[in-house]
């Protein structure tokens, strides 16, 4: 089953101006909304990504929710280049 993860952007607008905690992250599925904090991304019994929302410890280029992983990535520039890291 296929899940698509995404970030509600007005949820953390919302949390920022009336001091709530709120979960930002959604988790889709063909049956469900699931609402989190945190998002682990699991593959053969391993963790390889977490999405985190940590509004009280933004990064220092201030984003407030971000990937973290430490698996193999392929950032595609576009169709026809990419980049690994």
């Amino acid at each position: 089953m296929i899940k698509r993860i995404h970030i509600n952007q007005h949820k953390i607008k919302a949390n920022a101006k009336n001091g709530t905690d709120d979960p930002v992250i959604t988790c889709k599925t063909s049956k469900e909304n699931i609402y989190g904090q945190k998002v682990e991304i699991w593959n053969d019994g391993e963790v390889v990504a977490i999405i985190k929302y940590e509004p009280n410890k933004p990064l220092s280029c201030g984003a407030k929710v971000w990937i973290e992983t430490m698996a193999h990535c392929v950032v595609w520039e576009d169709e026809n280049g990419y980049y690994e890291a």
